[in-house]
């Protein structure tokens, strides 16, 4: 029987195991966490005696059956809880748990990373009380805090929302939601939302119980900057009107959106295009996922769809793997499957122009604005380096000579921002800056534990 490994414990790796697990194998779950369900289903710490339902609202009912579901695979596959993989070479995964290193080698692999953060940097965004979008959610689901007792959501992205009304149920006061994106855009994706019309209209409940609880929601600003000397005291705006406006806050929940996670995909051997839609590098898959010889790509860490569409992407890598093993598959199953990413992923694309990435704010930042916050690069910098004599126009040569996505995060967060300054100040189209290149460890590892390596 062949080792089958998926990395990943979020919708898509879950699924992707219950179909592997129906078919008689038992693959190997690796899972970076302690417990399952990635950051949009992620369970409480065992300790917190949080109420889901009311955390959850809408999405309650979706929880409950995918941490079902995994409870009742738990014990027909090789669970590896709290493990990250740094590395992948030569069909073998390397890996650190609790601090000591390790090997997993595999004949094929799903690889169901999940997404991060996108972000785009801002004066005062490395303030204390900044958080990502997605970093406020993990505190609030995961510890069962707040990120401060008065709060702006910032960006564009739909989380803003969904964040917004998760933390107001806990008890936090919201000082505003600012969307930088203009209301104009998100009637002009109505096309592409329609795609997902129960999912357009939770996001419309979601704004909609915003209104009704009082709680300012400014579309089309401009963030100017985070305020404060040794921590948040507040976010500058222009409004769609172009009055400045202050709005007191001692914290800030900040995104725009979601990217995938694809370092492993990389080192695995998958190969990448440039989309348009997204303005990002993303790898490329048929259909079903295949990314290569006995490589499968499932749910956020392929391309951006939300929750369902990684299960359903989950569940294609799966029967794509046995299909290549020889097991024929259901030709029904996988068109229906295939029809439904392609739905949702289209609503994707949709939430790309609803909720734009800030092009325009790449380039209006000031000279001294920090993009790389592991090597404190400044934007000054970078825009120096290029226009320089000489001077590079792709993002390796870049980081080479600025040090920009060499720091702990490896630009996995300051990678698009990047791109875009670099095109910018190239006055060129971002595919011609190209992508930082991956290399291991993916993610820092303990010195003593990189030793452990050597021979």
């Amino acid at each position: 029987m062949p080792d089958v490994v998926i990395v990943g414990g979020g919708p898509a790796g879950i699924r992707a195991a219950s179909i592997l697990v129906e078919a008689g194998l038992r693959p190997v779950l690796v899972n970076e966490a302690r417990e399952v369900g990635g950051q949009g289903y992620r369970k409480p710490a065992r300790s917190l005696a949080l109420d889901i339902n009311a955390l959850m609202g809408s999405e309650a009912g979706k929880y409950q059956r995918l941490h079902s579901l995994f409870a009742s695979l738990r014990e027909r596959i090789d669970y590896r809880p709290g493990t990250l993989v740094w590395g992948i070479h030569e069909k073998t995964l390397h890996t650190l748990s609790d601090d000591v290193a390790g090997t997993i080698p595999y004949d094929a692999l799903i690889l169901a990373t999940g997404a991060t953060d996108r972000i785009m940097p801002l004066p005062g965004w490395t303030l204390p009380g900044v958080f990502t979008l997605g970093g406020a959610q993990v505190i609030l689901k995961d510890q069962g805090c707040l990120i401060g007792s008065r709060i702006v959501f910032l960006g564009s992205s739909p989380l803003l929302f969904l964040a917004a009304l998760q933390y107001r149920r806990s008890g936090a006061s919201i000082a505003a939601v600012v969307d930088t994106t203009p209301f104009s855009a998100k009637r002009a994706a109505i096309r592409d939302l329609a795609a997902s019309p129960r999912t357009l209209a939770r996001g419309v409940m979601y704004r909609t119980a915003l209104h009704m609880a009082g709680i300012p929601v400014l579309d089309g600003a401009t963030p100017l900057g985070i305020d404060g000397k040794d921590h948040v005291e507040g976010v500058r705006v222009k409004d769609s009107r172009g009055r400045e406006r202050l709005i007191s806050c001692d914290a800030v929940a900040y995104g725009h959106g979601l990217k995938p996670e694809t370092q492993l995909a990389e080192l695995a051997g998958a190969r990448f295009r440039f989309d348009p839609d997204f303005r990002l590098w993303l790898p490329e898959t048929d259909l079903d996922g295949r990314a290569g010889a006995d490589l499968y790509l499932a749910g956020d860490g392929a391309a951006i769809g939300g929750a369902d569409a990684a299960e359903a992407s989950g569940a294609l890598a799966a029967h794509a793997l046995l299909a290549d093993m020889g097991r024929p598959q259901s030709e029904t199953e996988l068109v229906r499957l295939r029809r439904q990413v392609e739905r949702l992923r289209r609503f994707q694309k949709g939430l790309a122009q609803a909720f734009a990435w800030p092009i325009a704010q790449a380039a209006a930042l000031p000279d001294e604005t920090i993009a790389c916050r592991c090597e404190a690069v400044t934007v000054g910098e970078i825009r120096a380096a290029v226009q320089a004599p000489l001077g590079p126009r792709e993002v390796n040569r870049v980081k080479a000579i600025t040090r920009c996505g060499m720091g702990r995060c490896q630009g996995r967060f300051c990678g698009p921002a990047l791109q875009e300054i670099v095109a910018g100040a190239c006055e060129a189209p971002i595919a011609e800056a190209g992508r930082l290149r991956i290399q291991a460890p993916v993610k820092p590892i303990p010195l003593h534990a990189a030793l452990e390596l050597e021979p």
